[in-house]
């Protein structure tokens, strides 16, 4: 049976995704190949880089519907799925009245959204109200079921980030006031992750309300499927931070929203990797991605002290085509990694070095 018409192999593939995040696959590698794109082309020249307006969802879909349609003879461990950036992290300030601001990026054919500060100071924290008949909430209700109904049978619907957390309180007051808060004013700042708690679980129930599982699982934009009800959780406020502060104000709001579903993934920037060996103890945490940011060491190249750190939580790293090959060949790779590898000529070149990575042990 076909799970997906723009991944014939799904089923498969799915069956070793599961083995990698059920952490029955240390042994073994895994790959998404990126090729070349005329969607992102097109996506380039009608934006070009920076703010624009909020787009039509019918014309979000069929971008989504093109450029992964390109991609169903890649035959790699990836599972076509289109991502809600739109409500990428305007939506949580948006829909608390806030002013919503999008921006398009041309390397990945995302329009993002962001909210300036929504509270002149911290004496307005107790005006705030979740209203599902707010404009921004059922503009994502009806942009989720139209991405549901267009996708059915062809691809998936990734989770999307949470703003919960710190993440929450910079929306609300921005982060130089976030971050002298906790030390100034701890009980406003636990006021505002309670609301975030709340307000976070509500948009994220209703994303597992309207979008159905694959097979079980989440389709994702970090870690491509994982089974269960997965989340999309953020921890960058802490990159910012010691350890220390991670633990004290990080991880009982992340492991409180894990367990109201199955679990989540987080994703650690350059700057955040201090952060690794608490945050990989995480309940409910199933893989990390692992940015890469100027100025620091990229991941792939640093890769086996940093797995060091995380002991068997299932890493996601980005590697470019030509470094990929060769570690490939060198039998360089450590196992039990998701290699997200970029620049690859094309499709057949993609097919070509997946059957290698299929047959790759450690």
């Amino acid at each position: 049976m076909t799970l997906l018409a723009y991944k014939p192999d799904a089923a498969e593939v799915l069956l070793r995704l599961r083995s990698l995040y059920q952490r029955e696959a240390p042994d073994r590698i895994f790959a998404r190949m990126e090729i070349p794109s005329a969607a992102l082309r097109s996506f380039a020249e009608r934006y070009g880089e920076g703010f624009c307006d909020y787009p039509a969802p019918t014309e979000r879909i069929d971008f989504w519907n093109r450029l992964l349609g390109e991609r169903a003879d890649v035959a790699d461990d990836s599972i076509p799925s289109a991502y809600l950036s739109e409500m990428d992290q305007g939506l949580y300030g948006g829909v608390l009245g806030g002013r919503v601001q999008f921006m398009a990026h041309p390397e990945n054919g995302w329009i993002s959204s962001m909210v300036p500060a929504l509270l002149a100071n911290w004496s307005e924290l107790a005006s705030l109200r979740f209203d599902p008949s707010q404009l921004w909430f059922q503009r994502y209700l009806r942009q989720m079921r139209l991405f549901a109904e267009k996708a059915q049978g062809r691809f998936g619907i990734s989770h999307f980030i949470l703003i919960d957390g710190l993440n929450f309180a910079f929306e609300l007051v921005g982060a130089t006031e976030t971050y002298l808060s906790l030390d100034e004013r701890p009980e406003t700042v636990r006021a505002a992750i309670d609301f975030a708690f709340e307000l976070n679980r509500k948009i994220q129930q209703a994303f597992f309300d309207n979008v159905p599982l694959l097979e079980g699982g989440t389709v994702s934009n970090m870690a491509e499927w994982l089974p269960g009800r997965i989340i999309s959780e953020s921890v960058d406020p802490f990159h910012m931070t010691s350890a220390a502060y991670f633990e004290t104000w990080g991880r009982e709001p992340v492991e409180r929203i894990l367990a109201c579903f199955d679990g989540g993934v987080i994703h650690i920037h350059g700057n955040g990797r201090h952060l690794l060996q608490a945050a990989h103890t995480l309940r409910g945490l199933k893989a990390i991605f692992l940015g890469d940011d100027k100025g620091f060491a990229p991941a792939i190249d640093v890769l086996g002290s940093l797995q060091r750190l995380t002991g068997n939580v299932p890493l996601i790293v980005q590697v470019n085509y030509e470094a990929f090959v060769e570690r490939l060949a060198r039998h360089l790779l450590p196992g039990g990694v998701f290699y997200k590898v970029q620049g690859v000529p094309n499709a057949a070149e993609a097919n070509r070095v997946m059957q290698k990575v299929r047959q790759y042990r450690v």
